[in-house]
């Protein structure tokens, strides 16, 4: 790969085609060289001028221009990564049957780098089943298909087939560039309970306790088990509004307690459970009826009372076959370095896994990377490097899947 990763950005012909100048504009903007090839429909919805202007690259949808060049082959040839965003049931079947009719089918064909293919359409189309065995024949190939958001369409329209969030797809497209394979389908058949974000403990009707978790690493966790094939339930506390997800489904709580009742329903039946929220360990005794003011003379001292151990509660009733895994955010003190608490929490939660964070000003909170250790119960110990929140989030299901099929 070049210091500059390469990266073909094809472009159906579908209404959603206005959201690839937002993935075109995150990829340029961080460091990417990103060629647009555009279907003849496509430049229906963007014109060629904004994608030349987005790119600082020429335009062509035909293979007879800049025939001396061989476009039709070396563009596929020197790609990092392609990448067609929306991909229509049209170019699905292209792909899936290699038509090549045009710049960009060509170039799928002549592409030796991961494929990413980010679907929109009508719940209709999606649903077809030409398209469910073109997506299947395609998955079968090595090609990355994602699962497209449910949510509003074309006019009045609703359901599944709408794009997924621009900021979604340039994550996936950055994992798929730092991986030296492309990201497998190895977790089908798996259901998945992810929890995320921190909880909120009211005081009043104006405070809480909380605390600083973004819920990114959680949902980083719950989009790639969604990418891997994994029917997912993401159990989201308290997050720094965060998009949605595609391909997951999302269950809204507040306070601890309100996650405690949520993760244990969503795990009655599921295969692993992955607790990556920030619950309070205490809340208050008591919620106050009105906003507590400086003005009140000698206000009520606050007592706090401890919350339920979800974690360790979720082991106590684990089912035959179920992998329980923990997060474990640590600081070290005058007793124990980083660790060494999180090893004594391994033990002590029983979980099959924990993924241990060191935290404290700029590290795993309010941050878009991590780094940290990944804990075995068998005793296995090892470091997780620096880098992207999703790219953790890969290593930590590489490491369940690592697991199970044991």
């Amino acid at each position: 790969m070049s210091d500059r990763p390469r990266v073909v950005l094809g472009v159906g012909g579908g209404i959603a085609a206005y959201k690839a100048c937002e993935v075109l504009r995150r990829l340029t903007e961080s460091g990417h060289e990103v060629r647009v090839l555009p279907t003849r429909a496509a430049l229906n919805f963007v014109g060629a001028a904004t994608f030349e202007a987005l790119s600082g690259q020429p335009v062509h949808t035909d293979v007879f221009t800049d025939v001396p060049e061989v476009p039709h082959v070396r563009i596929g040839q020197r790609a990092d990564l392609v990448m067609v965003v929306p991909a229509t049931a049209d170019l699905l079947a292209k792909a899936a049957h290699g038509l090549a009719d045009d710049l960009l089918t060509n170039t799928l064909l002549t592409a030796r780098c991961p494929v990413l293919m980010v679907p929109a359409m009508h719940t209709e189309m999606w649903e077809h089943p030409a398209t469910v065995d073109n997506v299947a024949l395609l998955r079968s190939r090595g090609t990355i298909v994602t699962e497209p958001a449910s949510g509003r369409l074309t006019g009045k329209d609703t359901g599944k087939g709408r794009l997924a969030d621009p900021a979604e797809i340039v994550d996936l497209a950055r994992l798929l560039l730092s991986r030296a394979d492309a990201l497998p389908r190895d977790l089908e058949g798996l259901r998945v309970v992810v929890s995320a974000g921190g909880t909120r403990e009211p005081l009043d009707p104006v405070r809480y306790l909380g605390n600083r978790s973004s819920g990114k690493q959680g949902y980083a966790l719950a989009r790639t088990a969604a990418q891997r094939g994994a029917d997912v339930t993401l159990v989201a506390a308290h997050t720094v509004a965060l998009p949605d997800p595609t391909g997951v489904r999302l269950v809204h709580a507040g306070t601890a307690e309100q996650l405690r009742d949520a993760v244990h329903e969503a795990s009655a039946d599921a295969d692993v459970v992955v607790m990556a929220a920030a619950v309070a360990d205490f809340r208050p005794a008591s919620k106050a009826d009105h906003k507590i003011k400086k003005t009140d003379r000698d206000p009520d001292p606050v007592t706090l009372v401890r919350n339920p151990d979800i974690l360790a509660e979720l082991v106590a009733k684990r089912r035959d076959g179920q992998t329980i895994v923990g997060f474990a955010a640590e600081t070290g003190d005058s007793g124990a370095d980083v660790l060494d608490h999180a090893r004594a929490k391994l033990k002590r939660k029983g979980c099959d896994l924990l993924v241990v964070n060191a935290v404290g000003e700029g590290k795993a909170f309010e941050v878009e990377e991590n780094s940290g250790w990944l804990l075995s119960a068998t005793g296995d110990e090892r470091p997780i490097t620096l880098g992207s929140k999703s790219q953790m989030a890969t290593e930590v299901w590489d490491a369940i899947h690592t697991l199970r099929d044991r």
